[in-house]
């Protein structure tokens, strides 16, 4: 397996690197495990804001609305039961739920290899032979993505962010840099280019191939 190789200038390289079957051709029967480690990421990192006030929580109703008997009307104790306008929430989030999910680490690294893989099918893979930006620009990297044909959603994996490129890249909302281990099946999946710098894909192909040799 091969994909598009170019130089650090982004000029194509004379020869293509070949790449890890064991990690970027791995064939799925389905997509059932994808589906799992897309929405894991995005459960974990969900924030639990949602909160609501019970009736005990809600100000006022100290008072009882009218007398126990003799009024002819239903019973109540309080204007602030869940029933009445203005009430609490009877069965609403507490700030308390847990909506993460969990999934095992052979899995989460079956299912990278398997976003990948679809990655290199679809011609989304690009190989460069480093990724250095001597000034460190956001109009540098851009030229640089033009070069190689990179457009829409970017994914880059480099084997350690220098400040070159973190300040060049966090100007672009559609460029998301990770480093080699960090690489996961969302970002994976949501990009419509992944650019590898080749020590980065050497890293990669070390740890997610190690389980399968």
């Amino acid at each position: 397996m091969s994909v598009a190789t170019y130089t650090k200038a982004g000029t194509k390289a004379t020869t293509a690197v070949k790449l890890d079957a064991n990690v970027f051709g791995v064939v799925a029967k389905n997509h059932q495990l994808l589906k799992e480690a897309y929405h894991a990421y995005l459960a974990n990192g969900r924030e639990n804001l949602a909160v609501t006030k019970t009736r005990g929580l809600v100000s006022g109703g100290g008072r009882k609305p009218w007398k126990q008997k003799g009024t002819g009307r239903a019973r109540f104790g309080s204007s602030r039961n869940p029933i009445w306008r203005g009430g609490g929430i009877a069965f609403g989030p507490t700030g308390l739920e847990n909506y993460s999910k969990q999934i095992n680490v052979k899995a989460k690294r079956l299912a990278i290899r398997q976003a990948l893989s679809l990655a290199v099918e679809a011609n989304n893979v690009i190989v460069m032979e480093d990724i250095v930006l001597k000034l460190g620009k956001t109009a540098e990297l851009v030229q640089l993505f033009e070069k190689v044909g990179a457009s829409r959603n970017i994914l880059v994996v480099v084997d350690s962010k220098t400040p070159e490129l973190l300040r060049a890249s966090r100007n672009l909302a559609n460029v998301k840099l990770v480093s080699a281990t960090y690489v996961n099946t969302f970002d994976a999946m949501n990009a419509d280019t992944i650019i590898f710098s080749q020590p980065a894909l050497n890293i990669v192909s070390e740890w997610l191939g190690k389980e399968t040799k």
